[in-house]
């Protein structure tokens, strides 16, 4: 039976660095050892747990399936150790609680810059670790406890969440300003389905909401190239490579006052409400549960 209080940090850093380079030269380098003292620890780590680690080749080391699986465990306690420093640092200049956030882009771009800048200077003592997701994820990550609160989408369902209204947007679509839709003072979805458009990639609940909303037409967006953001799409869009629907406050306004048009869309599904969810509102920790009545009371923007 191996015994883990023999295991040390700075041995699991070295066997990290060496199945990275496969060089032990260079992982002593890195670790900041010279190459004796390297190859003594891998020894003595390979003695500790029993197992031939690495085997020694011409060009430096080959990782052995055994290296291999306890090079990952390393990595993962590493990580969790560098976590444990950072939550002692945070502890120790005063702050009492951390919260995990996911949100979606959306929230992210449009909101949650200001709401949590004005939550964090009256509570300066909570650290809020914010991860940007799509809203199916941050649903899932909410509900198996990856994070304590979640923005994400009304078209989303999340049957297992307690969940408040956060914040309302409402899509536009964006034109060149060169473009024929130009010079409309509105458009409905079906007024552009017949032109090329820049849309996010499959997964995301924007994508969907425009989906649906084309099918209703009885038409399909043609959609000429998917990209991962939305400084993305409006990229593509000035490179005219299309047209595509975003809401208006995540479009950057220089981009509107001098090569892109943001032109309304006509009906309700373009009226968007963007929740914020928990769990079990009655097991947060009390910085999220802080954070949670916070967000789930901001006025909600009118339509």
């Amino acid at each position: 039976m191996i015994n883990l209080l023999q295991l040390d940090l700075a041995s699991l850093r070295l066997l990290v660095l060496a199945a990275k380079t496969e060089n032990l030269t260079q992982a002593a380098n890195s670790a900041h050892m010279t190459v004796s003292a390297a190859s003594k620890r891998l020894a003595e780590l390979e003695r500790v747990t029993h197992c031939t680690l690495f085997t020694r080749v011409p060009r430096g080391l080959q990782l052995t399936p055994a290296g291999r699986g306890l090079a990952e465990h390393a990595r993962t306690l590493l990580d969790v150790a560098q976590q444990m420093a950072h939550d002692a640092n945070d502890y120790a200049k005063g702050v009492r609680g951390h919260v995990r956030l996911f949100a979606n882009t959306s929230a992210v771009i449009q909101f949650l810059p200001a709401d949590l800048a004005s939550f964090l200077a009256a509570n300066p003592h909570v650290r809020i670790e914010l991860e940007e997701a799509l809203s199916d994820r941050t649903i899932h990550a909410v509900e198996n406890g990856e994070a304590e609160i979640g923005i994400f989408a009304d078209n989303v369902p999340a049957p297992g969440l307690h969940m408040q209204p956060y914040r309302r947007d409402r899509l536009v679509v964006l034109v060149p300003q060169t473009h024929a839709l130009a010079q409309r003072s509105s458009v409905t979805l079906a007024d552009t389905l017949d032109f090329d458009y820049v849309a996010l990639n499959q997964g995301s609940s924007l994508l969907r909401r425009i989906n649906d909303a084309a099918a209703g037409t009885g038409k399909h967006l043609k959609v000429r190239i998917q990209v991962s953001s939305f400084d993305g799409i409006c990229r593509m869009i000035e490179a005219g490579l299309g047209i595509g629907i975003l809401p208006l406050g995540s479009v950057h306004p220089e981009l509107l006052a001098s090569k892109l048009r943001a032109i309304p869309l006509e009906g309700e599904w373009a009226s968007r409400t963007l929740y914020v969810g928990v769990a079990d509102a009655t097991r947060l920790s009390p910085e999220a549960a802080n954070l949670y009545r916070y967000l789930s009371n901001l006025e909600v923007a009118p339509e």
